[in-house]
């Protein structure tokens, strides 16, 4: 079974945004008129517009004809996304898994559904539950554990400039939720001690 993930319908107006970001470069005192400087705005803007559209992506599901009924388990799925508080980005890596129901996930899939919540304006928190909620919801599977860890530009390059700190969220849902010994085990796996 296919069913298509579109992009975010984001109505991006590039030349807009490069006036606005040659705007705030000047508001800020960065002048934008020497040669090595002149297209920034331009680049700024093709930046921000590349970190905030996903790309569209088929969810390529399988009847579970082998009754498979252990995790499985993508882990080190590097991602990035921007941080919505400050636009700063933060990025790390996520481990992704889920006990199959009647149907299994195209592998390529799960890296793919982390990359559409995250370019975005984002908080990890929320990454985290988007990711393992559409998986649920998508799978129906027995249960669903998300996890990740990043760093965040926002505090470790400016604030309190905690450089090297990562930050770690998890959501778990339905058996890996409810049973202690199965989180456990996605735990250990993702961890690499499984």
């Amino acid at each position: 079974m296919t069913a298509t993930v579109p992009g975010i319908d984001s109505g991006i107006d590039l030349g807009a945004a490069e006036q606005a970001a040659q705007q705030f470069l000047h508001a800020l005192g960065v002048g934008t008129h020497d040669e090595s400087m002149r297209n920034t705005p331009l680049r700024m803007a093709k930046a921000y517009a590349e970190f905030f559209t996903p790309r569209p992506f088929d969810l390529t599901t399988f009847p579970n004809d082998g009754d498979y009924d252990e995790l499985v388990i993508a882990r080190d799925i590097p991602f990035r996304s921007v941080c919505e508080h400050h636009l700063l980005p933060f990025f790390g890596r996520a481990a992704v898994g889920y006990l199959p129901g009647e149907r299994i996930l195209g592998l390529s899939k799960l890296a793919r559904v982390v990359e559409h919540f995250a370019l975005r304006p984002q908080v990890q928190e929320r990454l985290t539950k988007q990711v393992a909620g559409w998986l649920d919801e998508q799978l129906h599977p027995q249960g669903v554990g998300v996890l990740l860890e990043a760093e965040h530009t926002c505090m470790s390059l400016r604030g309190v400039q905690a450089i090297g700190s990562s930050t770690v969220t998890s959501t778990m849902l339905g058996t890996l939720r409810r049973d202690v010994r199965s989180r456990q085990e996605f735990l250990a796996i993702v961890r690499g001690c499984g």
